[in-house]
C-alpha cells in the first residue's frame, strides 16, 4: 500500500511538471528527443513527460543594448570613439535559437562593423551633424543582417561621439570666436538701429518743433489781425461819434435859430482848437478882421454884463 502511495505521488509529480503556463509576452521553444518540434505562445500547454522538454523561454518583449564606446576612423583620418544603443525585438523565437550561437555578441560585433563602415564615408563635421542620417543607416543594414536570426533592429542611436582631445580643444575654440563674432554683429546691429532710432526721434522733434512754431505764427498773426480789426472798428466807432456830436449839435443850433453871430463864434473856437500847438499849418479866414471885430463886440457885451 505505501508503495502504491509513492507511485501515485510521483505519477502526479511527473504530470503537474509536464504542465507549462506561457505567461505574456513569451514564447517556449519545444524539443522532442532534441528535434525541433513548436513554438508555444501564451496560454496553458502540456509536453509529453521525458520526451519533451522546453528547450528556450524567448522574451518577445522590446529590448535594449548598450555597447561600449567603439574607436572610428573617419573619411579625413580622425579617430574618435562612438557608443551606440540599440533597440530590438524577437520576431521568430526559433530562428532565435538555432540561427546564431550568442545573438546578442553577434548584435554587437555587427554594430561595431557597420559603424565603422558607416563613419568611414563621412568627414568630421559631418559625423557631428548627421547622426539622424547614420542613425538610419545603421538601422537599416542591422535589421537585414539579423532577419535569418530572427530579430528585428527598431532602433539604433549614436549615445555619444567623443573626438579626440586636440579636436575637441579646436571645435571649442571654433565655437569661441564664432560666439564673439555673434556678439560682434549683434552689438553692431543694436548701435546701428539706436542710431537710426535717434536719427528718426530728432527728425521727428524737429517737425513737431517746426509745426508747432507754423501754428504759433498763425496764431500770432490771427490776433494781430483781430486786434487791428478791433482797433480799426474802436476809431470808426469814434469818429463816427464824433461825427455824431457834430451832427446833432449842428442840429441844436439851427433848432435854437442861432444868428450869424453864434456861427461866428464857433468858428472862433474852431480856429482856435487849430491853432492849440500841435497844428504845423493854421488856415486864417479872409474876412479875419470881420471876425476880429465880432470879437471885440462880444467882449463889449460880456463886460457891461458883469457891471
Amino acid at each position: 500500500m505505501p508503495a502504491f502511495i509513492i507511485i501515485v505521488v510521483i505519477v502526479l509529480a511527473l504530470l503537474i511538471s509536464c504542465i507549462r503556463i506561457v505567461p505574456q509576452a513569451h514564447a517556449y521553444v519545444v524539443e522532442r528527443l532534441g528535434a525541433y518540434m513548436a513554438t508555444w505562445p501564451v496560454g496553458l500547454h502540456f509536453k509529453v513527460p521525458i520526451i519533451d522538454r522546453v528547450a528556450k523561454n524567448v522574451n518577445l518583449k522590446e529590448m535594449v543594448l548598450d555597447f561600449p564606446p567603439q574607436p572610428v576612423i573617419t573619411k579625413d583620418n580622425v579617430t574618435m570613439q562612438i557608443d551606440t544603443v540599440v533597440y530590438y525585438q524577437i520576431t521568430d523565437p526559433r530562428l532565435y535559437c538555432y540561427g546564431v550561437e550568442n545573438p546578442l555578441m553577434a548584435i554587437e560585433n555587427l554594430t561595431a562593423t557597420t559603424l565603422r563602415n558607416v563613419i568611414g564615408e563621412l568627414e568630421l563635421d559631418q559625423t557631428l551633424t548627421s547622426r539622424e542620417t547614420i542613425n538610419t543607416q545603421m538601422r537599416a543594414a542591422l535589421d537585414v543582417a539579423t532577419d535569418p536570426w530572427g530579430i528585428k533592429i527598431n532602433r539604433v542611436e549614436l549615445k555619444n561621439i567623443i573626438p579626440p582631445a586636440a579636436i575637441k580643444e579646436a571645435m571649442e575654440k571654433q565655437m569661441k570666436a564664432e560666439r564673439e563674432r555673434r556678439e560682434a554683429i549683434l552689438k553692431a546691429e543694436g548701435e546701428k538701429k539706436s542710431t537710426i532710432l535717434i536719427a528718426e526721434g530728432k527728425k521727428e522733434s524737429a517737425i513737431l518743433d517746426a509745426e508747432a512754431e507754423k501754428q504759433a505764427a498763425i496764431l500770432r498773426a490771427e490776433a494781430k489781425k483781430e486786434a487791428t480789426i478791433r482797433e480799426a472798428e474802436g476809431q470808426a466807432e469814434a469818429i463816427l461819434k464824433v461825427q455824431q456830436a457834430n451832427a446833432d449839435g449842428l442840429k441844436m443850433l439851427k433848432e435854437a435859430q442861432a444868428d450869424e453871430s453864434v456861427l461866428t463864434l464857433k468858428s472862433l473856437e474852431a480856429f482856435g482848437r487849430a491853432a492849440d500847438g500841435k497844428s504845423t499849418k493854421v488856415i486864417i479866414p479872409s474876412d479875419i478882421a470881420g471876425v476880429a471885430g465880432l470879437a471885440t463886440s462880444i467882449k463889449e457885451v460880456l463886460s457891461d454884463n458883469k457891471e
